[in-house]
């Protein structure tokens, strides 16, 4: 008893020196809203005009139209059972009343996606090919995938208040770490002597980059894109508690009302769609023309 006394005693005194690590945090987000608003408020503009030019690009063509669309590409990119499984999924999801919040949540993946491999695609090309950069990289990208994903949700509606945008840039941070990593990866497993054999018939390093590196790794990079994807879906509930709609709200109203029968329709439509775009980007990553 008098040794847990003693424990107690010095754990309140070691806690007097407590470090602030939360307080100098929100120092610093707090810096960083005041010091930068309007580049904040130009980012939030360009990705809400994206987000909306998709989503009124894609509420064009009537569901069907899209099915077939989907169809055909997942006919051409992996063949006729992910084919007929991808026009009936689409067809299921319109059924049952989602096309609607499936346009939003397609509008926002496709937003977050592009902007995570617009950026970590670069990023892994200099990791891979400059040491530091991988140094640096290497401790960031851990704190990127192992951070609960809820905490990005709070930096998110300070920088860009709530709705949409926020939730894509969540979404980016929480689904970019793979793409770098793999495209890191995929370069640095170039074999040796491809690169040898490119130096002695004298590439420079663009090219050695461009036309032996990059197709060689290619597959892995899409094995990259592919995981990208999948977490970037795996957002769209988390997303949805900050305003972004789709149908993370689906899934959220029920389980706000204890309806269980919305939040399955929600998360199958989810699962639906992930499946999908699972099966249409594995099957580019894996085609003969990358192989070889």
């Amino acid at each position: 008893m008098s040794n847990i006394f003693l424990q107690t005693t010095f754990l309140e005194r070691f806690q007097e020196y407590q470090v602030p690590i939360g307080d100098w945090f929100a120092a610093f987000i707090d810096w960083l809203t005041d010091t930068f608003n309007a580049q904040f408020d130009a980012i939030r503009s360009g990705i809400s005009w994206l987000v909306e030019l998709l989503a009124d690009v894609l509420g064009l063509f009537p569901f069907w139209a899209l099915a077939l669309v989907i169809a055909v590409l997942a006919w051409r990119l992996a063949g006729r059972g992910e084919a007929i499984f991808a026009f009936l999924g689409v067809l299921l999801i319109a059924n049952i009343g989602l096309w609607p919040a499936t346009v939003s949540t397609l509008a926002l993946i496709i937003t977050a996606t592009l902007i995570a491999l617009l950026i970590g695609v670069p990023l892994g090309i200099l990791g891979a090919k400059f040491g530091p950069v991988n140094t640096v990289l290497r401790p960031l990208l851990d704190l990127m995938q192992t951070m609960p994903a809820f905490v990005y949700l709070i930096p998110a509606v300070f920088f860009f208040r709530i709705g949409a945008v926020p939730a894509v840039f969540a979404t980016i941070i929480f689904a970019m770490p793979p793409a770098i990593r793999l495209t890191s990866l995929g370069i640095r497993q170039v074999p040796q002597e491809l690169i040898e054999a490119g130096e002695a018939f004298g590439s420079n390093w663009y090219q050695l980059l461009f036309k032996v590196q990059l197709p060689q790794a290619l597959p892995t990079i899409m094995a990259g894109i592919n995981q990208c994807i999948m977490l970037s879906l795996s957002m769209v509930v988390i997303a949805s508690m900050i305003g972004a709609g789709g149908l993370g709200s689906v899934v959220l109203t029920g389980i706000d009302r204890l309806n269980v029968g919305m939040g399955f329709e929600g998360g199958l439509a989810v699962v639906i769609i992930a499946i999908i775009l699972d099966r249409l980007t594995q099957g580019k990553g894996s085609s003969k023309g990358y192989r070889n």
